[in-house]
């Protein structure tokens, strides 16, 4: 069921077996699965079925090392919450990745990648991807092209990776004809969490505050409730629901927004081909990004080069994805530019103050950019192609001083301070993206594919001008997975140290990221999570069709707020 929260009842107070705050990627598949399983869930979304500025101004925060920029299209606030603006990259983490390295300080998981291989196998099906196979040779040869072709590394210090592309699903169109169909689900549009409420002993949540920017509120009483509104207001919620805990729920170690994580990402280099290799589709970013030559099984793909596992300990680095990425004519210019963003509105990607009128006008005062860029991007003639690049992506190294904390004087329309994220890179972060550019260099020297001509070194340096300042929208970390309560602020089973009752999901639980891309792993750890919920309530021997007096009371209220939002005009037709 889908529920106008501005419709509900004043100081309504909800009853569920299980609380969700967030429907994005994580929010939605563990409903998902407890629908399936019966069990009586509650979903609170921010939004509502489409973007609103009102709602997105709930995100904005200060940067505070540089010019972070965290908020405007790197994040959705409404139902499908970053699977709205997100580009389908998919890979899960490298069976490395999960360990402790002895070089990169609080790094390593508490559990193998063998825990997740079973969760990973399902994510296929839910984001829409093809067969579980991520080896290159099975790609290559069931595309069977010549121009998409592996690059021959023989010294074993450089593999070449695949990603595959989900459509990409957005789970708030996706699944939203499910979600209002579902029996054991409701879903409270425009509710917003402003208050985590622990009971007096501290050790149990007792209920969640609710307020609409309309001003309604209500309450929400739970069994179990799960956190799972991303990366940065994940720690927000937590340490802004300090009434009884002063430091905010879950932070008696001050751990709680520590951590913070993004993939920096720049483009580096120049790449010169050998004959027969310019034409390669395999690698180049702008050439493997949903095009139908690489494809099969029903399924786009595209590979990056990465360091050996041995590479990687002999070097004692972190990880990294590299990969060509060709320069368009026009690239860059204001014309290419608003082409861009009126594709990305076609596609109905959020972009906050889209116009159509001011876009067209850009274009038109730059014709011949505008068109260059446009009939490269869509043609792909590589006569065309000015240079090729490498476009880097790094992975961060754990830092708790890198943190997202809360603003002690900004506060938004719901009275909430905002957030203020302090994004940290270390010479460890610097010294990984040097080393992989000049091995991968190196490689592709030596078995004839290609010179590169070098970029200044970043390490001791700057960042190049064209490092993103929106990182990669992976913002990872803050409520970081451990054993210890001392290290992490959640245990192996995503559970929040000392509450016997608040979960937490989607990736701002990794401890270490990888340098692949988050999205399939938040919905692999989804799943695990709602596995493990379904045994809280196995464990406790609740019947799960059976609700308690006070909830099927309050669901025939709900069903009559419901009836009276879809009879108004001017509300939206759930």
């Amino acid at each position: 069921m889908l529920i106008d929260t501005r419709q509900v009842n004043e100081r309504q107070a909800v009853i569920a077996g299980v609380c969700i705050i967030g429907a994005g990627v994580a929010g939605i598949t563990i409903a998902r699965e407890l629908e399936k399983k019966g069990i009586d869930t509650c979903l609170l979304e921010s939004g509502g079925l489409e973007a609103d500025a009102a709602t997105r101004d709930l995100c904005r925060g200060q940067a505070l090392a540089f010019d972070y920029q965290f908020a405007d299209g790197c994040r959705t606030r409404f139902l499908g919450g970053s699977s709205n603006c997100w580009g389908g990259w998919c890979r899960p983490l490298d069976a490395w990745d999960f360990l402790k390295k002895s070089w990169v300080p609080h790094s390593g998981w508490p559990f193998g990648l063998d825990v997740l291989t079973p969760f990973y196998q399902r994510t296929h099906a839910l984001l829409e991807l093809g067969p579980d196979n991520f080896d290159p040779a099975f790609w290559q040869a069931a595309i069977g092209r010549a121009d998409v072709r592996r690059i021959p590394f023989s010294s074993g210090r450089v593999r070449d990776t695949i990603s595959q592309f989900s459509t990409p699903v957005r789970f708030g169109k996706r699944y939203r004809s499910e979600l209002k169909a579902a029996r054991h689900v409701r879903v409270f549009l425009h509710a917003n969490v402003t208050q985590i409420v622990p009971e007096r002993d501290g050790n149990r949540i007792a209920h969640v505050k609710v307020q609409t920017l309309s001003g309604c509120r209500m309450t929400v009483s739970a069994r179990l409730f799960v956190l799972a509104t991303g990366g940065i207001e994940n720690a927000r919620l937590l340490l802004a629901s300090n009434d009884i805990e002063s430091a905010g729920v879950g932070n008696r170690h001050g751990l709680v927004g520590r951590f913070f994580m993004d993939h920096p990402r720049f483009l580096s280099a120049s790449v010169q081909f050998a004959p027969g290799w310019s034409r390669n589709k395999l690698y180049d970013i702008k050439y493997n990004y949903m095009n139908s030559a690489v494809a099969a099984h029903g399924v786009h793909i595209a590979s990056q080069f990465a360091l050996t596992p041995a590479t990687l300990a002999q070097e004692q680095l972190l990880n990294a994805r590299l990969c060509f990425c060709s320069t368009f004519p026009g690239e860059g210019s204001a014309g290419a530019q608003a082409l861009f963003r009126c594709k990305q509105a076609l596609l109905k990607k959020e972009q906050p103050g889209f116009h159509w009128p001011r876009e067209l006008q850009t274009m038109l005062r730059e014709p011949i950019n505008t068109l260059a860029y446009g009939l490269t991007r869509l043609c792909h003639p590589r006569a065309l192609i000015k240079d090729v690049g490498f476009q880097v992506i790094v992975e961060p190294a754990p830092d708790p001083d890198s943190r997202v904390s809360l603003s002690p004087d900004a506060r938004d329309a719901l009275g909430m301070p905002r957030v203020q994220v302090d994004w940290r890179l270390n010479d460890l972060v610097r010294r990984t993206a040097d080393r992989s550019l000049q091995i991968v260099a190196e490689e592709l020297r030596m078995n004839g594919v290609a010179e590169v001509r070098l970029a200044p070194k970043i390490e001791g340096g700057v960042w190049p001008a064209s490092f993103e300042k929106e990182g990669t929208w992976h913002h990872m970390g803050t409520t970081r997975m451990h054993d210890s309560p001392k290290q992490g602020v959640v245990d192996r089973d995503c559970k929040v140290h000392g509450l016997a009752n608040l979960y937490v999901a989607g990736s701002s639980v990794f401890p270490t990221a990888g340098a692949n891309f988050p999205t399939i792993t938040i919905a692999a750890l989804a799943l695990r999570l709602a596995e493990h919920l379904q045994r809280q309530f196995d464990g406790l021997g609740i019947s799960l069709n059976e609700k308690e007096p006070s909830a099927v009371q309050e669901e025939d209220t709900l069903q009559n707020a419901i009836t009276v939002s879809l009879g108004t005009p001017g509300l939206p037709a759930f």
